[in-house]
């Protein structure tokens, strides 16, 4: 009996982690070069692509999580507080589901690691009870 509860407690586990939203993340692309990696975002955070301009010609990228009341806004950021002359201006685009935010890579790759991840929880469970 405890070996079939150690059991669903793993596969649960592993449920439960495979629950938190992954995203694409890239710290700063510029025209259509963004080297990313992947990302778990925090309770409250979505996935992001934000595109803008910088010095008012270049194209810049940026991937990642975002907190929610960010999403599908547009932001300038200035040189001072007081100054008039722009550095950037982004707008950032929310979505809500595992890797939404563009990026390439293989198709239910995630999937995958998730299987993977429980059958070796339910092995490891085997072993140790």
């Amino acid at each position: 009996m405890n070996r079939v509860i150690l059991q669903l407690l793993a596969v649960g586990f592993c449920f439960a982690i495979g629950q938190a939203l992954q995203c694409y993340e890239c710290k700063l692309g510029l025209w259509n070069l963004c080297l990313t990696s992947k990302v778990t975002c925090n309770s409250g955070e979505h996935c992001f692509s934000g595109e803008g301009e910088a010095a008012g010609f270049v194209n810049i990228k940026m991937k990642g999580c975002l907190a929610v009341a960010e999403c599908n806004k547009t932001k300038e950021v200035n040189f001072n507080s007081g100054s008039n002359s722009t550095v950037y201006s982004m707008t950032k685009t929310c979505c809500s589901t595992d890797l939404c935010n563009a990026a390439p890579g293989l198709p239910g790759a995630s999937g995958v690691n998730l299987a993977f991840a429980s059958v070796a929880a339910l092995l490891l469970a085997n072993v140790l009870v």
